[in-house]
């Protein structure tokens, strides 16, 4: 067994996993509080890439230094993408907050469609290329053949995030708010929680995370179009319900859980059917565990 290629695909399926993690945190934390499935927020994902893009190119004119655009690109990709969230749940779901469950997918699949079509119109439906902002390390160059700064970048900045939103939902009072509306809305309303705050709060969390993860992967890929949201989305939506939807670390668990998948059956299988792996393994669990890794099984009241 060739190891050094097993290290490889491993660390790759590590990086790739940490992107779907951080788009699935999304998905599961609007489905814990609302029971919506967000079909929309792939392109959250694909407006952070984009305004990371544009970010890059203004300050490239200007010679600013790699480094200091991407942290630029970072920081207002998270604030332009969570402006697009809260405005997206204003417009697309509050008002269909008491309608039949059907309404509001269906109002989410036509705010996917509308993004994507916007970004058409306002860029173009080509590949563009997204320049490297992340430098070389020198003491990463022994392994820089199988694992790059690229890849370290990612990774570190998944896992401060998850752990700084772990800490955040545990200890801070309005992650004990989030909690309460999870498990009981109504409840949570008659102790005199704000329901509609944490619900726009939980949307802007879930459109930064996704921002970031767009700025980080595109960065790393070198390229973006109007459908890498698309794309991420349903595979972070994968990840969402493998790990248990409306659990954060079954999210987590989820996304790592399918980018090694993916990465393993693209080595030792063949790339072109790491999709069809990909959602083999939902149905499978779908069948057998349909709660996911750590979700719990519903209980029916009598």
């Amino acid at each position: 067994m060739d190891w050094e290629f097993f290290i490889e695909l491993g660390l790759g399926g590590l990086t790739r996993g940490s992107i779907y993690a951080l788009i699935a945190i999304g998905y599961t934390m609007v489905y814990g509080i609302i029971e919506l499935i967000n079909f929309a927020h792939g392109e959250i994902y694909m407006l952070g890439a984009f305004t990371g893009l544009i970010v890059a190119g203004v300050m490239g004119v200007y010679g600013f230094p790699a480094v200091a655009i991407l942290l630029m690109a970072i920081v207002i990709a998270i604030l332009y993408c969570s402006a697009y969230g809260y405005t997206m749940e204003k417009v697309a779901y509050k008002p269909l907050r008491g309608a039949a469950r059907l309404s509001p997918l269906i109002s989410a699949i036509g705010m996917s469609l509308f993004l994507q079509n916007y970004i058409i119109l306002a860029q173009t439906s080509d590949f563009l290329p997204f320049p490297a902002l992340i430098p070389d390390f020198e003491f990463m160059e022994p392994i820089a053949y199988i694992f790059g700064s690229t890849d370290l970048v990612i990774v570190v900045a998944s896992a401060i995030s998850m752990v700084a939103l772990t800490l955040f939902i545990k200890f801070t009072k309005l992650g004990k708010a989030m909690r309460a509306t999870a498990q009981n809305r109504k409840m949570a309303m008659l102790l005199g929680i704000n329901a509609d705050k944490i619900i726009s709060t939980t949307f802007i969390i879930g459109s930064s995370l996704a921002a970031l993860g767009g700025v980080l992967i595109s960065t790393h890929s070198g390229q973006l179009n109007f459908m890498i949201g698309f794309i991420a989305g349903v595979k972070a939506f994968t990840a969402a319900v493998l790990g248990g939807i409306g659990s954060i670390p079954g999210a987590m668990l989820g996304g790592l859980f399918l980018g090694l998948t993916e990465s393993y059956a693209a080595g030792y299988i063949s790339s072109d059917y790491e999709d069809v792996f990909a959602f083999s393994l939902l149905v499978i669990f779908l069948i057998f565990r349909p709660s996911g890794i750590l979700g719990k099984a519903p209980v029916e009241k009598v």
